[in-house]
């Protein structure tokens, strides 16, 4: 079945402990639709769109890498002026990166179209955008399983109710642990789950945790797991986008009410996939990643966890 991403594209600079790397392709979108067009082609049902902005300088090989991977790019426009921009670096244990700078250029005003051919996709993926333009896409779209969206603490800042408004029209919201904190305002994660889902009627909230994994709350079922256990990080940058690009894909392919089982069983393919995205700086590592790794790490996790 479709998924129907719809987040940034954007040119980031990133350096850690293990090196640098400069104006490397990435953004939300690009994580999110590689990782999804990844699963969905070990599923054989690769049918992964994408809906973004990019500017006159957007390289004509890296418009490439989004479409040798299969991504249909019917809704990626080329606006007057220059691809979003982000500069970070990462430190000490590298959970979070420190900004050094953002430059939005055309992403600033980007009011995403969705094309007439995908507004009924399977799965509709709002990744990190301003929560009122996530809303305009909602409205686009009628997908025939269910919305997933994806947030930040920037939009907590400065759109809050925006934000909470938003979560109530999607079945699957993906936040961090702090975002957590943040819009509930009760430093215990497991009490500010359950009280985002009531506030939002929200059936499914995933909290990513970094290194200590990943808990869901599901119909008010806790669910909890791991990270893949890994010494090898070179680049966190665009993890959890890969994380739920990869959930995307996996939740297409069912047809009824999504189940607590399944929904473990998506979590484990996210957890692994992203695994791989910080092992190599930008998306480096999910565009040489091959099936066989990707299987023999996913059972090796299972096995970890007694699956």
């Amino acid at each position: 079945m479709s998924v129907l991403i719809v987040g940034s594209i954007a040119y980031d600079s990133v350096e850690s402990p293990a090196g640098s790397v400069e104006r490397a392709l990435g953004g939300s979108a690009t994580y999110g639709g590689l990782s999804c067009q990844f699963v969905q082609v070990l599923h054989e049902q690769p049918s992964t769109g994408l809906v973004g902005v990019v500017g006159e300088d957007f390289a004509t090989e890296d418009r490439s890498i989004l479409s040798s991977a299969g991504i249909n790019l019917d809704g990626l426009e080329v606006a007057p002026g220059e691809t979003f921009r982000w500069e970070g670096s990462y430190h000490g244990a590298m959970a979070e990166a420190e900004t050094h700078a953002t430059h939005l250029n055309v992403f600033e005003h980007f009011q995403p179209a969705v094309p007439d051919h995908w507004k009924q996709p399977s799965v509709l993926f709002c990744a990190n955008l301003h929560p009122e333009i996530q809303r305009s896409v909602i409205e686009q779209t009628t997908p025939a399983r269910l919305t997933m969206l994806d947030s930040m603490n920037l939009w907590i800042n400065i759109a809050k109710p925006s934000l909470l408004d938003v979560m109530t029209a999607a079945d699957l919201v993906i936040i961090n642990d702090g975002e957590a904190r943040m819009l509930s305002g009760d430093d215990n994660l497991i009490r500010a789950m359950h009280d985002l889902a009531e506030r939002t009627q929200t059936s499914t909230l995933i909290v990513k945790r970094g290194e200590h994994g990943v808990v869901a709350l599901h119909e008010g079922e806790l669910l909890a797991l791991p990270a893949v256990p890994t010494a090898d990080v070179v680049d966190p940058t665009g993890c959890g986008d890969t994380f739920a690009g990869a959930l995307a894909a996996h939740l297409s392919s069912g047809v009824e009410a999504l189940t607590l089982d399944e929904l473990r069983s998506g979590l484990m393919v996210a957890t692994v996939m992203a695994s791989f995205t910080l092992e190599a700086f930008g998306t480096e590592a999910l565009r040489s990643l091959e099936p066989d790794r990707f299987n023999q790490r996913l059972a090796s996790y299972r096995s970890m966890l007694g699956h």
